[in-house]
């Protein structure tokens, strides 16, 4: 049982930066690949961004160059620094744990999620 906490959304203008991390119980971690997706209303939760245990990344082509994920596994924690932001990237951003060795980019690939939480930018 992997447990997922996500922190750090909040309201940014735009051209700014955050940072979210996701916090994750249980001594497996490291052998987890972890994603990020996010929802805004009314549309589909899609990817962000993923790492493998071994530390390769993929990127959707929406945040290519802005945002960075990363992980330590020392802190079980998956982390997503999110710069240059733009209010099309207002929504709830999801941490997920994908118990599979690859870089999934589907949703329902993930069989653990975090809560979310709120990332709104202000034009």
């Amino acid at each position: 049982q992997v447990q997922l906490v996500e922190s750090g959304g909040g309201l940014v203008q735009a051209g700014g930066s955050l940072r979210l991390s996701c916090a994750a119980s249980g001594r497996t971690f490291s052998s987890y690949a972890m994603g990020w997706f996010r929802q805004a209303p009314g549309k589909e939760r899609e990817f962000v961004a993923v790492i493998g245990s071994a530390g390769s990344t993929n990127y959707a082509n929406s945040v290519k160059g802005r945002f960075t994920i990363s992980r330590d596994n020392a802190k079980n924690t998956v982390y997503l620094q999110m710069n240059s932001l733009k209010p099309g990237d207002t929504a709830v951003y999801y941490c997920a744990a994908d118990r599979a060795y690859r870089l999934a980019v589907r949703s329902y690939e993930y069989y653990y999620w975090g809560q979310g939480s709120q990332v709104t930018v202000s034009s």
